[in-house]
């Protein structure tokens, strides 16, 4: 199953490098997404979503390796038909035409590709599964540290717990404490977890922003086509990402037929034991084989599923009667305009108590009907607020029985 962005070259596009790296993240989050719908009904299933981190670099672990000893790629740049290469600069400098043919001499340089050594693979390993996952863990501790923080300026310092107090009996003898010496060797190394953990949370964000600073450098370097090296990682490690060509993807079908027959001659034991081993094993090949496409297939499913239920409860949770918007702010009286009395069941108009109660729609305010409609008839406007308004907009004023 592999996925074709185009271009031409052996070298990829920005666009297969950028979306090589970004499918392990979504790969997490469409694992977390399932697990914690599966959770719902099958509790035991959060003992693992405890350790979502350790899961999840346990699962890329298995997936690189066998990924990068199998393809020379990983698990994402196989899927998008890349290969890793190691990066050989050959220098062919004529020292007689240095000085007159340095053109001719630049044009012999180049770059030459093989294949990755072992190192290469075990230190890729490394880079795509143990620093992410340590990078991880450090986000956790940062945020735990910034939303302790945030507490502590909302409620002031917690320092004393129930654990630390004293017990007393009816006498006022402490009969319980958990503050003695048996307790100074955990608050000792408490505190010290603590200051460890302030370390890690002044620390982080300058880490992250280097780390984001130097990845959107060599991004940007290899969008424009003035480095080899999509990342810091790569670079450090002396390796290109290749296009792979069809004789390459035949050769790593009969590379992986060569692996597994030289792992089934390795069998050792009775005849029984090698046919459940090799039982054993054809499982997990088979496993391997359509690791790529079941977890791409899960991800694409379980996004649908999380779009549709989202869309569904959206629906579900909309409320057919919207509340009515607030009211607007009282219009002001204006300067020439009537005052209003003081008691407000009074006609501003005749001072005496409304009689047939009317309201003047551009401004709100209420009057004997006859007052209001005489004086709108002759001035076209608000008496207390002068704003323009005709007989029209007069309304009438019911009251309940």
């Amino acid at each position: 199953m592999l996925f074709q962005v185009g271009g031409q070259g052996t070298r990829p596009t920005f666009f297969e490098m950028a979306a090589a790296q970004q499918l392990p993240s979504s790969l997490r989050a469409a694992l977390t997404y399932s697990l914690g719908v599966l959770a719902l009904r099958r509790p035991f299933i959060h003992k693992i979503l405890d350790y979502e981190d350790e899961f999840f670099a346990l699962l890329m672990l298995v997936l690189e390796a066998h990924s990068l000893r199998t393809t020379d790629a990983s698990f994402a740049e196989s899927l998008y038909g890349l290969r890793r290469r190691a990066v050989n600069i050959k220098v062919n400098i004529k020292k007689k035409n240095l000085l007159f043919n340095s053109s001719s001499s630049s044009a012999d340089d180049g770059i030459q590709h093989s294949g990755l050594e072992r190192r290469q693979r075990v230190l890729s390993v490394v880079f795509m599964v143990v620093l992410p996952y340590f990078r991880s863990k450090l986000q956790s501790v940062y945020n735990r540290e910034r939303e302790a923080t945030l507490q502590a300026s909302l409620w002031g310092e917690g320092e004393e717990r129930f654990d630390n107090i004293d017990y007393l009996d009816g006498s006022g003898n402490s009969f319980v404490s958990r503050s003695g010496s048996s307790e100074e060797a955990s608050t000792t190394r408490r505190r010290v977890v603590k200051r460890i953990q302030k370390i890690i949370a002044a620390c982080y964000p300058w880490i992250h922003a280097g780390n984001e600073g130097l990845s959107f450098a060599y991004q940007l370097l290899y969008l424009l086509d003035a480095t080899g090296f999509y990342s810091l990682g790569l670079h450090a490690l002396g390796i290109h990402v290749c296009r792979a060509t069809g004789q390459e993807l035949m050769d790593t079908s009969s590379r992986i037929s060569k692996i597994r027959s030289r792992e089934r001659e390795r069998l050792r034991g009775p005849p029984w034991l090698k046919a459940v081993q090799g039982a054993l094993l054809s499982s997990l090949y088979a496993v391997l084989d359509y690791a790529q496409t079941g977890l791409i297939a899960a991800v694409f499913f379980f996004k649908m599923m999380e779009w549709w239920y989202q869309s569904a409860e959206e629906r579900m949770s909309a409320p057919t009667v919207y509340p009515p918007p607030p009211p607007p702010p009282p219009p002001k009286v204006a300067k020439d305009g009537i005052p209003l009395p003081p008691d407000r069941s009074l006609c501003p108009l005749c001072s005496q108590k409304r009689v047939n109660p009317s309201v003047v729609a551009v401004s709100g305010f209420v009057f004997c009907y006859s007052c209001i409609f005489k004086y709108v008839s002759q001035y076209k406007r608000c008496p207390v607020t002068l704003m323009p308004a005709t007989v029209e907009q007069i309304r009438r004023l019911f009251h309940d029985m």
